[in-house]
């Protein structure tokens, strides 16, 4: 059964900033955040491209590489390694209005070019994952792009992506909303649409976040399992959401504990991570956290993961099948709940 790898990513640890105020935390600098990842537990770090260059806009496609090689440096003498690298296109004024579905033609070269130079990252970290969170590859007006060609326009894109490098994978972070209002590639069911569609469906596969499930109404576990059906869960992203709203980031568990169950259930029973895949954690401090303890987030996350793992390998298949035979499912809701509860 499933051995489960930890990943987090330097952005978890933030100093607080939101919609309606500054933040209130030091800046930690990044490598005594690595450090610190280690010392918690984790096996890996989550990348975006400028995570790991950080002036790579100003750098030349070898300085690009040549610095990702020192921060493998510093990855290997902690002990860890990179899980995938990001591209983040959401950042820049010139893919304000999309990267792959931008309508000007210098802004969709922009978003190539960056994206390729994040294969180059990833290469040199020693990951062949590059997760595409297609943040603001939809609309703010309907009207504003053709939806047909703009998608069309963001397969095209993943194939560049997929020609540059034969070896490397696309992982598609899907989400139906936020920062843009209609998202071209909103659920798992889409992403892995759009992949089929590409010169290499075999390279295309998702990481699946379970708040973007519940923005999408839709049930983590339920998109983890339509994934693994088809052997296309290649990471995951877990948190909690408290119902459909702006994008929370909790700690994983602490909203809506028996889903989280489910969630671990799901993962154990289909051996994830036997082929190398991640449990990711996005998780995001409260506001209020005190920077003394300001990983605190991350550690939950995991204690909770783990202490639901227990509980999903004390779960008695043979009494599930007895109340399924008797259609007795009552029962067997009432056994999971005083399985969660102990």
């Amino acid at each position: 059964m499933a051995q489960f790898r930890f990943t987090v990513g330097p952005w978890n640890v933030h100093e607080g900033n939101e919609t309606f105020g500054p933040g209130h935390r030091p800046t930690i600098p990044f490598e005594e955040k690595v450090k610190k990842f280690k010392e918690i537990g984790m096996d890996g770090v989550q990348f975006h491209d400028d995570d790991a260059v950080p002036d790579m806009n100003n750098m030349t496609e070898k300085a690009i590489i040549d610095y990702a090689k020192d921060v493998k440096a510093l990855l290997d003498k902690q002990g860890l390694f990179a899980e995938f690298v990001a591209p983040r296109l959401w950042f820049d004024r010139r893919t304000n209005d999309g990267g792959y579905t931008a309508t000007s033609k210098e802004d969709y070269d922009f978003a190539i070019w960056r994206s390729l130079r994040s294969v180059d990252i990833a290469k040199a970290l020693g990951t062949k994952k590059i997760q595409l969170w297609l943040a603001r590859e939809g609309t703010l007006c309907a009207e504003s792009k053709n939806p047909v060609k703009a998608i069309q326009q963001m397969r095209d894109a993943f194939n560049t992506i997929l020609n540059y490098d034969p070896e490397i994978q696309i992982l598609i972070e899907p989400k139906p909303n936020e920062p843009v209002d209609k998202s071209y590639c909103g659920t798992a069911g889409h992403g892995l649409a759009i992949g089929a569609q590409t010169v290499d469906p075999s390279r295309v596969g998702l990481c699946i976040e379970t708040a973007h499930s519940v923005l999408a109404g839709l049930d983590p576990s339920a998109d983890f399992a339509f994934a693994l059906a088809w052997g296309k869960l290649w990471g995951v992203h877990l948190n909690d959401q408290n119902g459909i709203r702006y994008d929370q980031d909790k700690t994983f568990g602490v909203e809506n504990l028996r889903s989280a169950f489910d969630q671990v259930k799901v993962l154990y029973e289909n051996n994830f991570g036997d082929k190398g895949e991640c449990v990711g954690l996005d998780v995001k401090a409260m506001r209020t956290q005190p920077a003394e303890d300001c990983y605190r987030h991350i550690i939950n996350s995991k204690a909770i993961f783990l202490k639901l793992l227990e509980k999903v390998k004390k779960f008695d298949y043979k009494f599930q099948e007895q109340c399924v035979k008797e259609r007795n499912l009552e029962k067997l809701e009432m056994y999971v709940i005083d399985l969660i509860l102990g």
